[in-house]
């Protein structure tokens, strides 16, 4: 059972920038799909970004060049760093991640099922 466990959330201004983490557990296969995922108050959880152990990273429309996705092999830490943030990106954030023993490159993205999730961080921005 791979365990994550999320950080780095926090109330901000609109223009802001935050990075939350998720440490993640040992795990036994060394391909993976990791990604983030938010939920916003009323509204059906979405897909943020998402990343493979290629390096290669997807990411929904309404964050492209503001947020970025990376992971530190060494750290075990998924990271999600987010700029220029605005009142719309306020939702509860969630890492989350599947190992596999063999992942082709271009597999990895956010419909794909995950199998182990952290619990979440709340991020709010303020107009």
């Amino acid at each position: 059972q791979v365990h994550l466990v999320v950080s780095g959330g926090g109330s901000l201004q609109a223009g802001g920038s935050r990075t939350p983490s998720c440490a993640v557990s040992t795990y036994t296969y060394s391909k993976y799909c990791m990604g983030w995922f938010r939920q916003a108050p009323g509204k059906e959880r979405e897909g943020v970004a998402s990343i493979d152990h290629h390096g290669s990273a997807r990411y929904d429309d309404s964050v492209t060049g503001r947020f970025t996705i990376s992971y530190d092999n060494a750290k075990r830490t998924l990271n999600l760093r987010m700029n220029s943030l605005k009142p719309e990106d306020t939702a509860m954030y969630y890492c989350a991640a599947a190992f596999y023993s063999i992942l082709v490159l271009g597999y990895c993205d956010l419909s794909r099922p995950f199998t182990s999730w952290g619990q979440g961080t709340q991020v709010t921005v303020s107009s």
